[in-house]
């Protein structure tokens, strides 16, 4: 599969994305538009990852500037998990585990596939100071290696105004979970 978009699906992206930066400012407080756009157009690759969270309902957006590395920083901003994502299981690893009624894929698959990272925990934590995020639904997050290796894994959601971290096994699965994403640009 070829991961470019066409001229058309570029620009249309480009202006989806700069409506919802010029409509959440304090999400990205001193940050240029203009300077965003240029690095975005300059690289398919990330355009097309972009696109990906888009049409999967993560609603894209800047959440900050690595000064170090001089990338911009997206995570999906939807306020609700992604629909696009839901009803899958942790990994590969859990997918394979499950002898019946499998998830279509899984969240560390799909992320790959997207050309994203899974969030972690303080990305979750980092992203729930922005705004109220997943407060019906909810997301999984990079779970270290020591509890993967117990068959477990790690979720988060907002509720009663605080930010839980939660476990489940791997192979688990809900129509209310998916996962969030961050792409550096």
């Amino acid at each position: 599969m070829k991961k470019e978009l066409k001229p058309k699906q570029q620009e249309e992206l480009l202006k989806t994305l700069k409506t919802r930066f010029d409509k959440n400012m304090s999400r990205h407080k001193g940050i240029d538009w203009a300077k965003v756009a240029a690095r975005l157009e300059s690289d398919s690759k990330k355009l097309w990852s972009l696109n990906e969270m888009e049409i999967t309902g993560g609603e894209p957006d800047v959440v900050g500037f690595d000064k170090k590395s001089g990338e911009y920083i997206f995570y999906d901003c939807a306020a609700e998990s992604p629909k696009g994502r839901r009803s899958i299981c942790y990994d590969h690893e859990a997918l394979e585990a499950r002898k019946e009624n499998k998830p279509e894929d899984s969240a560390i698959g799909m992320a790959a596939d997207m050309g994203i990272e899974i969030l972690t925990e303080d990305q979750y934590r980092a992203l729930q100071e922005l705004g109220e995020f997943d407060t019906k639904t909810s997301s999984w997050i990079g779970t270290p290696a020591a509890i993967r290796k117990l068959k477990g894994a790690l979720f988060c959601d907002r509720r009663y105004n605080h930010v839980f971290v939660y476990h489940n096994g791997a192979e688990s699965y809900y129509a209310a979970r998916a996962f969030r994403g961050s792409l550096r640009v």
